[in-house]
């Protein structure tokens, strides 16, 4: 039966035969000259489509099996961690660094932590978004960790996700720095590996009761 080819970070598409790949681009963002070999790989191996993806990556869709090695070599670009379960690419909006209505430093916030947790091993997949100001475009309310910018400083939800059963992220902190808010980032993501079977964080919060969840943290 062909399947992913997890190892080569290739997508099975819906014609069985043909595969999807998506190169890495931290916090959606991506320099001219790796867009431009984007294309160069799309054009010499005959794909028709580049798709936009709701995490901020380009997939290039239609690729063969036989062309799967070449065309990451000539990209020069790590694969994302778009399926299994582990921290998928955090989304992030324009923050600071471009947007006028942005109150906190999204992109500099998203990339540390993509940095630390892309592709870490967890029980479910693992959503996570940072966004700079309350109008939330990088949607961190249907996270496993949302991070919502204000002018006091980061708010930050668990357990949110979309899905068959979607569920808004429980607001467990508000008014944090940076600093603050990759430790507590980082206790969360322990208590998950601790507890959690193979569901996402927000049945383990309705599980536990969200109080017992932030005493685990600490915060009540």
């Amino acid at each position: 039966m062909v399947k992913d080819l997890l190892n080569k970070g290739a997508i099975l598409q819906r014609d069985k035969c043909s595969y999807a790949i998506v190169p890495q681009t931290p916090a959606g963002i991506i320099s001219p000259g790796e867009l431009q070999r984007i294309v160069d790989v799309a054009r010499k191996y005959g794909v028709e489509v580049l798709k936009f993806t709701s995490a901020q990556r380009i997939a290039i869709v239609g690729l063969k099996e036989e062309d799967l090695d070449n065309a990451w070599l000539e990209l020069e670009m790590e694969p994302a961690s778009a399926i299994g379960k582990c921290v998928r690419s955090i989304k992030v909006c324009p923050g600071t660094t471009f947007c006028k209505r942005a109150q906190q430093d999204a992109v500099s916030l998203g990339s540390i932590i993509d940095d630390k947790y892309h592709g870490v091993q967890l029980p479910s997949k693992f959503k996570m978004a940072v966004s700079g100001c309350m109008n939330s475009c990088s949607e961190p309310a249907v996270k496993d960790i949302g991070i919502m910018g204000t002018p006091r400083g980061y708010t930050v939800m668990v357990g949110g996700n979309a899905g068959i059963r979607p569920r808004l992220g429980d607001v467990i902190s508000e008014g944090l720095n940076e600093t603050e808010v990759l430790e507590l980032i980082e206790k969360i993501i322990g208590i998950y590996k601790g507890y959690a079977k193979r569901y996402r964080i927000g049945r383990l919060i309705d599980d536990m009761g969200l109080d017992n969840f932030k005493k685990e943290l600490g915060l009540i």
